[in-house]
């Protein structure tokens, strides 16, 4: 008998597997990225088939297989939907981060750090480039591709985006977009 795992997951990719499976790319909580497969959830009848969507925040049941994770449910989380911008945006930060994890292994502060960014962008509260540059600086100090020297100590304390840190990083712009960019070229991924 296999064990089921429950955690909160964002999906960061999907591509199709057979006529009725699809194999997900989903960050959680408890695992970090994580490649599972979920059978028949391309059917109509699917209940899985609405929670397990592109860039979806959901509750996923997980199953530890012999060939990797199976997907047992989804249930979806409330959260409000991407703009074609936020979309678009979301979808540069998943790009980022499939490039950057490479294994299963938790880290509280990215999926914080990547939930956080995903829900102000389907707000469209705040500005969508200083979201994406405070997100991308954040994931790379977390994963030890940038030091908190580089920039300022204060944005790394935490991983919820407050106005006041947007209007810090408008105004760091130049520098953060420097860091970020030399830590990015560095890491030669």
């Amino acid at each position: 008998m296999y064990e089921k795992y429950t955690t909160d997951a964002l999906v960061l990719s999907e591509w199709e597997h057979g006529e009725r499976d699809k194999v997900f790319t989903l960050y959680t909580r408890d695992f970090g990225l994580v490649r599972a497969r979920a059978s028949a959830v391309r059917t109509m009848h699917s209940k899985m088939r609405s929670a397990l969507v592109l860039f979806a925040v959901a509750s996923v049941s997980l199953v530890r297989v012999t060939r990797g994770w199976r997907v047992a449910g989804a249930r979806a989380r409330k959260t409000e939907s991407l703009s074609a911008t936020g979309a678009h945006t979301f979808a540069r930060i998943a790009q980022l981060l499939l490039r950057l994890v490479r294994g299963e292994e938790s880290n509280n502060y990215v999926f914080e750090t990547i939930h956080g960014a995903r829900n102000l962008l389907g707000t469209g509260a705040g500005n969508v480039e200083m979201t994406e540059l405070l997100c991308v600086a954040r994931m790379l100090y977390a994963l030890g591709y940038i030091s908190p020297q580089a920039l300022t100590a204060v944005l790394f304390t935490h991983a919820h985006y407050s106005h006041e840190d947007l209007l810090f990083v408008e105004k760091e712009r130049m520098n953060m977009l420097s860091s970020v960019n030399v830590a990015i070229a560095e890491s030669q991924l």
